[in-house]
């Protein structure tokens, strides 16, 4: 029998909640809706365990994860499942570098750090990096903060045998995505494209968080449109009403034959924290996968599930 994934995560928002809840969902009910690869190297969406939880909440720490996961200012549904407890107190996070040292002794048994922390702290970032290197356990950002497309974490991380993967996933079926494919379909189809933007509407705390500091996350979404020329990226809106729902609005000028104009309006409307968790699952067995076999550094096979991998912008 395959040995199950050791996972711990950092931030116990509504990407963490959506991934434990649905992980939850998955065992009781076999579910593969939402699912892209059950298996990856042997690894089922169901072997995965999250073993260890950190967050800077007053109110999250201490308690156990299945309890913290619903504590505002977290938005995301309750899903149809029975959630026994973990058995996971949420650990207090890193306040500052010095304490690299007291998280990189709590990541013990664990194989992989998942930093699902608000972007825009990329000091925070790479504390996190440098615990989980200093653990011996792979890293994945999941943030637009440069770590894993920084050369020098590269090298680094590769020197110790550890995969590195990010930065700031690609949302299983988000705004970047679908905004790209449609790009790349205009291309193909021999259009030529004369403008294009999108707008992004959530309600979460990491909308919130990005709406104060958007730093790094309009060249993250620029990355992920292979730095395609005429488009532009809004700055995101943060509306509490939506919750842990996004809207976002999509248009595309283009010409045809004989210069002839073509317009496209595109709306979604789609979960968040959901399009977050069905890419991380992938991520997490991924590295674990990569560690295994003692490959590090960045992992080829993640490339397709991030906005800006190494070799992008940053």
């Amino acid at each position: 029998m395959i040995e199950r994934v050791k996972v711990a995560v950092v931030g116990v928002g509504n990407n963490t909640s959506a991934l434990v809840q649905g992980l939850a969902l998955h065992r009781q009910s076999g579910s593969l809706v939402g699912i892209r690869r059950p298996m990856i190297d042997g690894l089922g969406v169901g072997d995965v365990d999250v073993v260890a939880a950190f967050a800077t909440s007053e109110e999250k720490i201490g308690r156990d994860l299945t309890e913290a996961i619903f504590l505002a200012p977290n938005n995301f549904p309750r899903l149809s499942c029975d959630l026994p407890r973990a058995g996971v107190p949420v650990t207090k996070g890193l306040v500052d570098a010095s304490e690299v040292q007291r998280v990189a002794a709590a990541l013990a048994g664990a194989e992989v750090l998942l930093y699902s922390a608000p972007s825009g702290r990329p000091e925070t970032a790479q504390a996190y990096a440098e615990a989980a290197h200093t653990a011996g356990v792979a890293f994945i950002n999941t943030t637009s903060d440069p770590v894993a497309r920084d050369p020098r974490w590269i090298e680094r991380f590769e020197a110790a045998g550890l995969p590195l993967i990010g930065d700031d996933l690609a949302s299983q079926f988000g705004t970047s995505v679908l905004h790209n494919a449609l790009l790349r379909l205009l291309k193909e189809r021999g259009l030529t494209l004369v403008s294009s933007y999108q707008v992004n509407l959530g309600g979460t705390e990491d909308f919130r968080n990005l709406v104060e500091n958007p730093n790094t996350k309009k060249q993250s979404k620029l990355n992920a449109l292979s730095g395609a020329d005429g488009v532009e990226v809004a700055p995101l809106g943060y509306l509490p009403h939506l919750a842990s729902q996004k809207v976002a609005h999509l248009n595309l000028e283009a010409q045809g034959w004989g210069e002839t104009a073509v317009s496209l309006d595109v709306k979604l409307k789609v979960h968040d924290p959901s399009g977050a968790a069905g890419v991380n699952i992938d991520l997490i067995r991924i590295a674990a996968s990569a560690l295994r076999s003692g490959r590090g550094g960045q992992c080829a096979e993640a490339i397709s599930l991030l906005k800006s991998p190494p070799g992008t912008a940053i």
